[in-house]
């Protein structure tokens, strides 16, 4: 990932097909240590393409991709229309069972004890 910022970074700047040297340049003025077979590997495949449309493409594959959790909220507002106050009142001890637990992580220490 940081090979890929840094070359962004590069592009933002005004370079639109940044060499190794500047990445490396990028790299290193922050102190992380280059891999140079990362950083040619990087150029080799984004030589010739533009920034701007592979981030566009990407953009589409990951507006294509579930947002996940999605259906369990319907499920879980159907059941208690369904099952009437009964699964309320589980949850409602479900919740005070967990605030218990919860209390017991600290083993008996404060933070500023």
């Amino acid at each position: 990932m940081k090979y890929v910022a840094a070359y962004l970074l590069a592009t933002v700047g005004g370079n639109a097909s940044p060499a190794a040297a500047d990445i490396e340049k990028i790299l290193t003025s922050v102190g992380i240590e280059v891999d140079s077979d990362r950083v040619a590997s990087l150029i080799a495949e984004l030589d010739g393409k533009d920034v701007q449309e592979i981030i566009a493409a990407g953009s589409k594959k990951l507006a294509a991709l579930p947002a996940g959790g999605g259906a369990a909220a319907p499920a879980a507002a159907a059941a208690p229309a369904a099952g009437g106050a009964a699964p309320a009142a589980a949850a409602k001890k479900e919740e005070k069972k967990e605030e218990k637990e919860e209390s017991d992580d600290d083993m008996g220490f404060g933070l500023f004890d």
